[in-house]
Order: structure tokens, then sequence, then C-alpha cells
């Protein structure tokens, strides 16, 4: 006898469900549940970002507190409402996104010549020790002077337009990439070096294949440092002298005691400055998913 099933669609089977009837659609509350669940991970992964908004909150609440207590002056202590006024009538007349481009582009050619003289001068101190035991000495030296204390030097010499910030940035950004190109090379494995080099490797094929990729990892330390300091850089700068950008705003602020514009000016620095870190963070985390991947398949 036949089963009932097949002469029958619609008869029971033995699963409870009836032949060729729709999917159970699964209940809200056990989706709900995942959610929760997708989202309890990710702030255990990311802790700082999901508390973020409410530190951030609980700073201006005691801000606007504090200063609605003490009953402090704008020109002493703005309140954060009168901040975003600020900000919003700057950006209105265009003079915030004008002197953000002139901050960003001292900083993006101080990048750009600090970072490859840094790459260039680290990879052959790190290949040869002759070199380094040369020039070491003098680099340190170089460092123990203050960049605040030469940049009125460069001012003079180079005048106040955009040389003479571009030159403070690429001192600021030099030596912390120098260092990490340096410990980073020094830190490739010498037998996978014979090994490529009995393999007939080429001097390009070396660099790019195993010296290169073996240093990445601590010269993404001295760039994450770099980008920061070239931010300092560039507004000390224009701290010395200077007629547009963000260290030129926080000077005008103080002169004409506008401290809403000191504070507008240093967040749109610390917007800058943490931009800058996350994407060198990003690049990191692109440029070493090998690394990611070969320690996790080592578990």
């Amino acid at each position: 006898m036949k089963d009932s099933s097949v002469l029958f669609p619609g008869a029971p089977v033995e699963d409870g469900r009836e032949q060729g009837a729709p999917p159970v659609v699964e209940q809200p509350a056990r989706q709900n549940r995942r959610k929760a669940g997708r989202v309890a991970d990710w702030v255990a992964q990311h802790p700082a970002l999901a508390a973020f908004p409410f530190v951030l909150g609980a700073a201006l609440l005691l801000w606007e507190a504090l200063v609605r207590w003490q009953d402090y002056p704008t020109f002493i202590l703005p309140r954060p409402g009168q901040i975003l006024q600020k900000a919003l009538a700057m950006s209105a007349d265009g003079s915030l996104l004008r002197h953000t481009q002139a901050t960003v582009t001292e900083i993006g050619a101080g990048l750009l010549i600090g970072l490859t003289l840094a790459f260039a001068l680290g990879y052959w101190l790190g290949r040869s020790r002759t070199l380094d035991r040369i020039l070491s000495p003098y680099l340190v030296a170089s460092q123990t002077v203050p960049v605040v204390a030469i940049a009125p030097l460069l001012v003079i010499w180079f005048g106040s337009g955009l040389l003479s910030k571009v030159l403070v940035t690429t001192i600021m950004v030099f030596f912390p990439t120098l260092l990490g190109t340096v410990v980073g090379i020094r830190n490739v494995d010498p037998d996978l070096r014979e090994l490529m080099r009995s393999l007939r490797a080429s001097r390009w094929q070396l660099f790019l294949k195993l010296d290169l990729p073996g240093a990445l990892p601590v010269i993404f330390g001295g760039l994450k440092l770099s980008v920061i300091l070239a931010v300092v850089g560039a507004i000390v700068g224009e701290f010395v002298g200077a007629d547009e950008g963000l260290g030129f705003l926080i000077n005008l602020g103080r002169g004409v005691l506008d401290t809403p514009m000191i504070f507008v000016a240093v967040l749109m620095i610390v917007l800058l400055a943490q931009a800058m870190y996350w994407s060198v963070t990003l690049l990191e985390s692109y440029l070493l998913r090998w690394k990611q991947h070969g320690s996790q398949s080592g578990e």
C-alpha cells in the first residue's frame, strides 16, 4: 500500500507538518534575541565606541552645569551651545572650511616629504650597520632640539607661507617613521633573506617579498605616531606665523577674546588627528590581513 503522504499531498507526514505547507516563519522573539546577541558581540568587541555617546553626553551635561553654576562669561568658558552656534556660523561663511583646508594641505605635504625621506633613509640604515653608526649620532642630536625653538628660524628663513609650515611638519613626522623602519628592517629573519638569495631573488624581489612585509608591523607603529605629530607640527608652524589655518584661528581668537572660536579650532584639530589615526589603522588592517589569517590558522 502506498504512503498516504504520496497519494494525498495534504496528509500529515512524520515530522508533524503537512506536505506542501509553507515553512514555519521564525518567531519575532527569536529574531530579536539574535539581534540582541549581535549587538552584544559588537559592544564586547568595541567597548570604547559603544561608550563614546554616553561619555560625550555626560561631559556636555557637566560642562553646561558648570557654566550655569559658576556663571562664567563667554570669554572665560562658553557653553556647548555657544560653541555649536559659532561652528555653524563659521561653516556658513566658509571660513572654517578655508582654514581647515590650509591646515590639511600643510599636513599632507609634510607627510609626503617626511615619510618618503624616513622610509628611504630608514631602509638603508636598517640594511647597513656602517651607515647606521655614522649617521645615528647626528640624527639623535637633531631630535634633541625642540621644534618650537627652530620654527621661528624657519619662518625667518623661508617666510610665513606654506613652505615653513611644511618644513616644520616634515621635521615632526620624520624621526618616528625612521625609527620604526630601521627596527622593522632589522627584525626581518636573516635566514629567510639567505634562502631567497640562494633562490637567486633580485634586490627588488627581496624588498617587495620579504623586507617590506616583514617590517610593516613595526613601521605602522611609527606611522601612527607620525600622523598625529604631523597635525601638531602644522599647528606649531601656524602659531609662529601664518595668515590662515586652524592655528591662525586660535591665535586670532586669543587676540580678540573669542573663546568659542578657539574651541571650534581645537575641536577641528582633534577631529583631524582622529581621522588620520583611524585611516592609518584601517590601512594597517588591510595590508596586514595576511598576518591575522596566519595567526588564526595557527591557532
